[in-house]
């Protein structure tokens, strides 16, 4: 018999390495502690309708996030539409998408608008050929753009991604980030939803005789050499021949048992967390897809208009716009309560957006979530844990293992595609120095 695999986690990672598995014969167990699959795709209803709590949008580069959803009958469902950028500095809004916007750019003086034009045309290029994972993102960026430019403006917006160690984010990560998003206005959009995505996938999984249980905490995790034993709340322990963790390392480390703790990876990366408003509203903003917020007087410091790319239909005709601050879970905002953080940025966005009346504001939500951006230190690919612990039956598919890439879905789906390789090389192997037969590849 194949040898069971028990996925922890419930979100894009664990769910395409589930899907994986299951289409290579293996028994799957899926465990998400929740009542909800889908991690930071994880959605609400809200007038019969469902909506993400977090937003999302496909990148005409995801290659891997398109690859699995053509897998399941889902690529052709994406949409995709051209996007705006603005920006908001000191109240005052701009359009930041072409080269007469940036001429108009007041913030910068026209010399600094002139040199941010050209070296952002060339940034890419210029990262070539050097060792970015040990370059400070603010030597590299203020070495480029200049004083003013990084103070004025990339030192906010780095600031309000990574919190106080902005500046000390290796500059790799942005070059990455750079060749994901090259420059392209085009974003993605699922037409029914990020559900639809979650929904296939579960099906799928169980429609090949995998298992996926929700609302199912796991307490305790043991993983020796050649067995593991998963052992949930309730009290039932899962033995398994291998177990793939897909949450956060500092969650993991809850629950492994005395010896497994001593081999997991010792690398004490501190996570930014994000609290993040839901508007659906009754008339549009700026129209503009993203805009970040810079001095202005929010403590939300990003607008994200979804309908901008979704349109309005799939949310009753209603205009849908996120707002967020990335923030450490221990923060004062992120342990505020949602309804005081809901009425207070409902103000600010009234204040920022001055055509917008209270009459407009249908209903607004707040979410958070505690693990979602790695700050990275400066040589984290020498620091970077290995996928496979040592001396045991686990393998780590964490959001600490997707560096240089930046943390995303398509990024959590390569991850499970090479999780789900070393598994099926080990499980093979198992398996032919048992005499057992294993599926054909050509299942995949």
């Amino acid at each position: 018999m194949a040898p069971r695999v028990v996925v922890i986690g419930g979100g894009i990672c664990g769910l395409a390495t589930a899907h994986r598995l299951v289409r290579e014969g293996l028994p799957v167990t899926l465990l998400e502690a929740s009542d909800q699959l889908g991690g930071l795709g994880t959605f609400f209803e809200s007038r019969g309708r469902s909506a993400e709590r977090f937003y999302h949008c496909v990148m005409p580069t995801d290659s891997a996030l398109l690859a699995l959803l053509d897998e399941v009958g889902l690529r052709e469902s994406v949409g995709w539409r051209p996007t705006r950028m603005g920006m908001i500095v000191d109240g005052a809004h701009h359009s930041f998408n072409s080269a007469l916007d940036l001429l108009r750019f007041r913030p910068l003086s026209l010399v600094n608008r002139v040199r941010f034009g050209v070296v952002s045309l060339l940034l890419r290029r210029l990262g070539k050929g050097k060792d970015l994972d040990l370059m400070r993102t603010e030597d590299w960026l203020r070495g480029l753009y200049g004083d003013a430019t990084w103070s004025t403006l990339l030192a906010p917006m780095f600031g309000a991604k990574f919190g106080s160690a902005f500046g000390d984010v290796p500059a790799l990560y942005l070059w990455q980030r750079l060749g994901r998003e090259r420059n392209d206005s085009v974003r993605g959009y699922p037409a029914g939803g990020y559900k639809s995505v979650i929904d296939a996938l579960r099906a799928s999984i169980e429609a090949g005789g995998g298992e996926v249980r929700t609302s199912a905490p796991v307490r305790r995790l043991e993983a020796g050499q050649d067995r593991a034993f998963v052992t949930l709340d309730d009290g039932e322990t899962i033995e398994a021949e291998h177990v793939v963790s897909t949450v956060p390392l500092p969650a993991l480390r809850g629950i492994a048992d005395e010896d497994l703790a001593r081999r997991l990876p010792d690398v004490q990366l501190p996570y930014q967390g994000v609290v993040n408003t839901l508007f659906f509203l009754r008339k549009p903003l700026s129209g503009h897809y993203w805009a970040p917020v810079l001095r202005s007087g929010t403590d939300f410091d990003g607008v994200i208009e979804m309908s901008a790319l979704t349109g309005t239909e799939l949310h009753g005709g209603r205009h849908l716009v996120y707002v967020m601050r990335y923030t450490d879970r221990e923060s004062p905002l992120y342990r505020e309560d949602e309804s005081s953080i809901a009425r207070r940025w409902t103000d600010q966005l009234l204040s920022l957006h001055k055509g917008l009346t209270q009459d407009d504001v249908d209903e607004v939500r707040t979410f958070k979530a505690p693990f979602v951006e790695p700050v990275y230190p400066l040589g984290y690919l020498s620091l970077r844990p290995a996928v496979e612990v040592p001396g045991t039956r686990l393998l780590l598919a964490t959001t600490a293992h997707v560096y240089p890439d930046v943390t995303s879905w398509n990024s959590s789906v390569e991850l499970a595609g090479s999780v789900t390789d070393l598994l099926l090389r080990d499980a093979r192997r198992s398996s032919t120095q048992e005499n057992t037969a294993w599926p054909a590849e050509s299942a995949r």
